[in-house]
């Protein structure tokens, strides 16, 4: 076997799941809160290369075979606050994500503080989520009531009434946090999380996503010239295994 063959056909997979997450993160560039998605390698062996045929009697040991290894993560760097002046968006700065009650009852988190009203007057995300209070309920603002204030540490007033505080929840456990669509995150059983006792809110902006698109261009490149750098290896490699056959008839 040629073990050369099956690294670069592995280098070729690990170098397609990289550029799957550039695309998402070049595609999410301008949604509000998006967290980059990166690729981490690593190698694993299996199997061996040998020098000769000597290793059949035991003679050499050989050496490990290296594959690469790819695992994916999440960058919780902050993104860039941008001001927007309206009374509705609102950016944490520092730790913690907004609480939302999603479609099927349960809970999911995001950094985007991009929050409209409902016709019934209901607080949501501009994916219609019912924002959460740290109280466990949804804020319902009033008809007529007046200006609506967020303060730093998220109560929210409109005019001189209190309508509650925002929730804001902070993970001792980021891996175990789960994606989903939008900027999105569930919180699996490990995630480990507790509130903000004392969160950092700005009214009237918003944090930007942190994927840098400048980056991910050049790491599309850099993927580009990878990819067909392992191509070339397997034809030459084929191209190689072909003469030997052919020569031995």
């Amino acid at each position: 076997m040629n073990i050369g063959l099956y690294q670069s056909a592995a280098s070729l997979a690990a170098l397609e799941r990289w550029q799957d997450n550039v695309s998402q993160n070049i595609t999410s560039a301008q949604t509000t809160g998006y967290r980059k998605r990166t690729i981490n390698f690593s190698t694993e062996t299996a199997g061996e290369i040998h020098a000769d045929s000597r290793a059949k009697l035991g003679q050499d040991a050989g050496i490990p075979g290296v594959f690469p290894k790819t695992s994916a993560g999440i960058s919780y760097i902050s993104g860039e606050t941008m001001p927007t002046r309206r009374e509705l968006d609102v950016a944490i700065q520092g730790e913690g994500f907004f609480e939302v009650k999603l479609p099927d009852g349960t809970m999911g988190y995001t950094r985007s503080g991009e929050f409209r009203l409902r016709p019934d007057r209901t607080l949501v995300t501009s994916g219609g989520l019912e924002v959460m209070s740290d109280g466990g309920n949804p804020f319902v603002l009033l008809p007529g009531a007046g200006q609506i204030t967020v303060n730093q540490d998220g109560s929210v007033f409109q005019g001189t009434t209190s309508l509650g505080k925002l929730a804001v929840q902070k993970f001792a456990n980021t891996a175990a946090l789960i994606p989903t669509s939008g900027g999105m995150f569930s919180a699996s059983g490990g995630a480990g999380m507790t509130a903000v006792e004392e969160p950092d809110l700005m009214q009237g902006y918003l944090e930007q996503s942190n994927v840098q698109p400048l980056r991910e261009m050049v790491d599309l490149v850099i993927i580009a010239r990878a990819y067909e750098a392992n191509q070339k290896m397997i034809t030459t490699i084929d191209q190689q295994m072909q003469k030997a056959l052919e020569a031995l008839g």
